[in-house]
């Protein structure tokens, strides 16, 4: 069962204008990543010109080529090639972790915001938006739609929240993403959003479905994460395994060995994403996130 966090503050305005101007690189974030050609078949209503031919009774006449029809004397029509539609899978975390946010709002705010910004931008050109939520001990699956009931199931599903605590599944990203390489049958856009912390074994499914999909990796980070404040002994509890462990955090060696594995932590998931060769973003609770997403995507 999953419930909204308590401290849920949502990810915030999402203007129109500045998710246009992501569509943009969005676009060419795939052609560039995507493998091999990525033209449909068949020719229609479209942007890449297919061919010039004498114009038969029954043909569009807005079709017309003024200059080849000036050029040869006989009316001829342009013929495209239609734009393919594209399938945006997102595999969202949901586990109890992404309850967690000590600035602006929560990781899980971040997340929302993220997964409707791609979402929006997938049903666009006839496009298609799935999706794969891991964390329960259930995982969530939505099928590709298009347009508004894309738009609204994955709304109703943010809008359910996160996980509880202690419910964790350490090799719910991986299963996801195993699950997303079985459903999505054509080249298209994986977009993995979530902390990546305390996940094993992704690195193999995410190298998979690198092979056939242009994939992004978009990691919520909020900056009390990275180092302990010197406030005395705190009891601290991990709400994905309910483990409780008391540290005394005006200790300097404590606070200087936790910033240092968590720094550890964030280098080797950068260099995983680099082998990968999976396009990394880091977005921060503490920022304007749909901008940094857009700086990063130009």
């Amino acid at each position: 069962m999953l419930e909204p966090p308590a401290a849920r503050q949502g990810p915030g305005p999402l203007p129109q204008p500045m998710i246009e101007a992501l569509d943009l690189s969005i676009r060419r974030l795939v052609a560039k990543m995507l493998p091999g050609d990525r033209r449909a078949a068949g020719v229609g209503a479209g942007t890449e010109l297919a061919q010039l031919r004498p114009y038969e009774i029954g043909d569009d006449v807005r079709q017309l080529d003024a200059a080849a029809t000036a050029r040869t004397g006989q009316p001829h029509v342009r013929l495209h090639v239609p734009e393919r539609s594209l399938t945006t899978w997102i595999v969202l975390d949901l586990s109890p972790s992404m309850a967690f946010g000590t600035t602006d709002r929560l990781k899980a705010d971040v997340a929302e915001g993220v997964a409707l910004v791609f979402g929006r931008l997938g049903v666009r050109r006839a496009g298609s938006v799935g999706l794969v939520a891991f964390g329960p001990a259930a995982p969530r699956v939505l099928p590709p739609r298009g347009a508004k009931p894309g738009l609204v199931a994955l709304r109703r599903l943010l809008a359910e929240g996160v996980a509880p605590d202690g419910q964790h599944d350490p090799d719910g990203l991986a299963g996801a993403l195993q699950r997303v390489s079985r459903m999505a049958r054509q080249p298209g856009l994986v977009v993995a959003i979530g902390d990546f912390r305390d996940q094993h074994r992704w690195q193999r499914p995410m190298g998979a479905l690198r092979l056939r999909h242009s994939v992004v990796a978009v990691e919520i980070v909020d900056p009390r994460e990275a180092e302990v404040p010197a406030v005395g002994h705190l009891a601290l509890i991990d709400p994905e395994t309910g483990a409780r462990i008391e540290v005394d955090t005006s200790n300097r060696r404590v606070r200087e060995r936790f910033a240092e594995l968590e720094r550890e932590r964030r280098q080797e998931l950068a260099r995983e994403l680099r082998r990968l060769r999976v396009d990394h973003v880091t977005l921060a609770t503490d920022q304007d996130w749909l901008l940094t997403l857009g700086r990063h995507l130009r």
